[in-house]
């Protein structure tokens, strides 16, 4: 088929119809896409095969255009399905962190861990420091940049963790409950040696089996507001947490943060954005 053009310079290019032959061709080509399931090239098929024309691209280029299509729209589907199964509880990244406004964090080391070379050695990243410094922030904005690589990511609470472990170990799933904390390649547990008070053995026997079984094989990074040598006391128990620990640091990072509080600085600010507003509304 040819194009045809209008004398008129201002004309726009009209493309000659299909014949019959050429659009029963065009309904099975476009069956054949459907029935593999490709429907953003099946929807796109038209577009493409005018462009074809228009542009007089080859068979070769016109399939890949037509191709790329269906890969952009299967990346897409995947980037978010991987992007529900993290359950991140913020749209953080490393690049919303203010490292100006906390000190106490080190900048170079933080953006080494988001280039997420530590997930090739199943290295590990303990971040510590008071609530507040921005830790979970760190923690969220790393495990968005390990979905992005497209890597699969889950993010939990160590209450969490041990509360779904205790479940499926009262319901018989002790197994399943194993495999899912230690399918993801990178694992996130927020809060980790939170509770000063009464601490329950079955949790933590819980997570030093989900960190013991991820140990070389995968990655895991972990939030405690806790100092790692007040661990066995927070645990109630130094041998479990001297394990937890040369499991962890063995091939791992620690990122101590000792500086301002996030929250309190948010807080202060807006006191003083409220302050400014009452008094620029106050008559003289």
């Amino acid at each position: 088929m040819t194009a045809k053009t209008s004398k008129n310079a201002d004309a726009v290019e009209l493309l000659e119809p299909m014949g019959g032959g050429e659009a029963a061709a065009y309904q099975r080509l476009r069956a054949h896409l459907d029935v593999l399931r490709l429907g953003a090239a099946a929807e796109s098929l038209t577009t493409v095969l005018d462009a074809a024309r228009v542009e007089d691209l080859s068979l070769i280029a016109a399939m890949e255009r037509l191709l790329a299509v269906e890969v952009e729209a299967v990346e897409t589907r995947r980037h978010a399905g991987l992007l529900r199964f993290a359950s991140l509880p913020a749209p953080y990244a490393i690049e919303d962190f203010d490292f100006s406004a906390q000190p106490g964090v080190d900048e170079k080391l933080v953006r080494e861990l988001a280039s997420l070379r530590f997930l090739d050695d199943a290295g590990n990243v303990l971040l510590i420091g008071q609530p507040g410094t921005g830790k979970t922030m760190i923690a969220i904005g790393l495990a968005r940049a390990a979905v992005h690589a497209g890597h699969r990511v889950y993010f939990t609470t160590a209450a969490d963790l041990a509360k779904r472990c205790r479940r499926a170990a009262v319901e018989g799933r002790w197994s399943t409950a194993m495999r899912f904390f230690c399918g993801p390649r990178l694992l996130v547990i927020d809060e980790f040696a939170y509770a000063r008070h009464n601490p329950d053995p079955e949790a933590n026997a819980a997570l030093f089996e989900v960190i013991s079984r991820r140990y070389l094989k995968s990655s895991t990074i972990v939030t405690s507001h806790a100092g790692i040598a007040s661990w066995g006391e927070r645990l109630a128990d130094p041998m479990l947490a001297a394990s937890l620990l040369d499991r962890l640091l063995h091939r791992g990072v620690v990122v101590a943060i000792d500086g301002p509080s996030y929250r309190m600085r948010a807080h202060q600010q807006r006191t003083e954005q409220l302050r400014q507003a009452i008094n620029a509304s106050t008559p003289s």
